[in-house]
């Protein structure tokens, strides 16, 4: 009896759409869990060097929880110039840019290059509950690490 390792081929794939609440949930572990449906790790046709993830949509992203002071997180944009160092807290990045925080805590979850930025395309960050994708019918995501869908 001979075992076949099956590889998953882009033409064959099946994307699902999903959406979540971030409202109190952590952060990080939102982005772990968002970043393993994105690259395909919740299927088990999972390959590697495939992109065979599934479309996610995080709403209320302006909710979402920050553990420990958020005076005390930085984000750091260097520009390569002199005096080129822009910082900004996690309380600043919440106020002011709430989708570009949740961006920023899922990319550093995918893998980088080019199969990294094409994953990080089937991720929608939007701060308030209102979304532009009632069209492809997200389904809920249940959360393993988070007790549940919210």
């Amino acid at each position: 009896m001979q075992r076949q390792t099956t590889m998953a081929k882009p033409a064959e794939m099946e994307r699902k759409w999903y959406i979540v609440d971030a409202t109190d949930l952590p952060i990080g572990r939102l982005a772990s869990e968002v970043a393993l449906v994105l690259m395909g790790k919740n299927k088990p046709i999972y390959t590697p060097n495939v992109d065979c993830g599934d479309y996610v949509i995080i709403i209320n992203a302006d909710k979402v929880a920050i553990s420990g002071d958020e005076k005390k997180k930085f984000y750091y944009n260097v520009s390569m110039r002199r005096g080129g160092l822009r910082k900004r807290s996690a309380a600043e990045m919440r106020k002011n840019y709430p989708v570009e925080m949740m961006e920023r805590a899922v990319w550093g979850m995918v893998p980088k290059g080019a199969l990294g930025r094409r994953i990080i395309k089937k991720l929608f960050v939007y701060s308030d509950e209102n979304h532009k994708h009632q069209a492809q019918k997200p389904e809920p995501l249940e959360l393993r690490y988070l007790g549940g869908s919210k």
